[in-house]
């Protein structure tokens, strides 16, 4: 991977973490990362702080690359497609950050057939992510085994045979970690209502979190097994629980996640797209 050559095209905050993640495992050169992005001063911060070297011109970005990362906003897709057709270096593998947007609808943009489709999630900017991706057919082993490393580097990565599964993806662990921050928020401010220093609260709920994560991961049982371990009979928990499938809280997050899931099948088929001013 030392000698491979990767663009980003679109360098938010997420191929930054790529950027990063990368040369923290030792897996890439800064002198073979590119970043293009319309903001010049973006660009600038980046090659500051990892020594890549930047782009405003995506087309000057791909050229002669090994790699080439899509790593824009969804309504940016359609124009940087359009931009990019017939520029993507015959050898190079394409890799998709980009959710909702189809292999079949990257490839006929791009008139490239090798691409990788990702769904990496934010905690992937501290290297503890989880990356559910899949590859076309024109994807050779060595491009997977790339693909695979490049991905590693965010955390933990999942290889799945089917593309649908992606639009899953996003809804429970693309947007996953939305839900854990407001279900975290929740019971600090229920914390400081009881009469906790916030400071306090965060810390309980943050180690309560952390801990039961570690535990459950060290128990090979089902998480139900694990929480009637902590539900004693007419007990302070069993009272919580009560309430909380009194107001439907298994229905609220099931719900949840199937409307992101729409979503997400929505801008896969979306074809009027605004498009904003930055990448």
């Amino acid at each position: 991977m030392n000698n491979q050559k990767i663009a980003f095209i679109g360098s938010g905050a997420m191929a930054g973490a790529m950027i990063a993640g990368l040369l923290r495992e030792k897996l890439a050169k800064p002198e073979n990362l590119f970043a293009s992005d319309p903001r010049e001063a973006r660009g600038e911060e980046l090659r500051q702080k990892y020594g890549i070297k930047a782009f405003t011109d995506n087309n000057a970005a791909v050229k002669d690359v090994d790699v080439v990362v899509l790593s824009i906003k969804p309504q940016r897709l359609s124009p940087v497609l359009e931009e990019l057709k017939g520029s993507i270096p015959e050898k190079a593998l394409v890799l998709s950050i980009i959710a909702g947007a189809t292999i079949e609808k990257i490839s006929m943009g791009l008139e490239h057939g090798k691409i990788v489709r990702t769904m990496p999630n934010t905690p992937a900017r501290i290297g503890e992510g989880i990356t559910v991706w899949v590859a076309s057919d024109a994807v050779s082993d060595s491009q997977k085994e790339q693909a695979q490393t490049i991905l590693s580097a965010l955390g933990e990565e999942v290889f799945v045979e089917d593309e649908y599964y992606l639009d899953m993806a996003t809804a429970l662990s693309g947007s996953g970690p939305a839900y854990i921050f407001m279900f975290m928020e929740a019971m600090i401010d229920a914390g400081v209502h009881m009469g906790f220093p916030r400071r306090i609260s965060e810390k309980l709920v943050t180690q309560t979190m952390r801990g039961s994560v570690n535990f459950y991961e060290k128990n090979d049982v089902h998480v139900a097994a694990l929480r009637n371990q902590v539900t004693s009979s007419g007990g302070t928990s069993a009272e919580a629980l009560y309430y909380l499938e009194k107001a439907g809280f298994r229905t609220a997050i099931s719900r949840a996640i199937w409307a992101a899931y729409q979503r997400s099948l929505e801008l896969g088929r979306e074809k009027k797209e605004h498009v904003p001013k930055d990448q």
